[in-house]
């Protein structure tokens, strides 16, 4: 059975997905970026602010859904600029700071709104 997960401590969606689908015991969470869950607007500064944002938002719809960083077990990091990478790893980290999970960290041509980060997530638990 799968369930759909939305809150509104974190940005609506800007097209047709939902935050989060939760099949069985694993959670799927739709990519995230710097949106302000208040008022849908892009939040505009430094990468780091940026990433911290996008992690919130995500931590936002894993707590609705019942889940925490801890049960992650793969993200999936897009970048529109790798030079990036070092400063998105660093306040990742603040997040998963114990048993990382999984991941990949891409750099692509272009993201929503013309954003420099997007992350999307898996977690599971028994």
């Amino acid at each position: 059975m799968k369930e759909i997960i939305n809150t509104n401590q974190a940005p609506a969606p800007i097209g047709p997905y939902n935050q989060a689908i939760k099949a069985g015991n694993t959670l799927y969470i739709s990519g995230q970026i710097p949106l302000s869950p208040e008022t849908n607007a892009l939040i505009n500064g430094s990468i780091a602010d940026e990433t911290r944002q996008v992690l919130e938002n995500l931590h936002a719809i894993l707590t609705t859904a019942g889940y925490s960083f801890a049960d992650v077990v793969k993200t999936s990091i897009f970048l529109s600029d790798m030079a990036d990478f070092a400063e998105v790893n660093e306040v990742y980290a603040e997040y998963f700071t114990e048993n990382a999970p999984a991941r990949e960290t891409v750099a692509v041509k272009g993201l929503p709104k013309g954003v420099r980060v997007e992350i999307s997530l898996i977690a599971w638990k028994a």
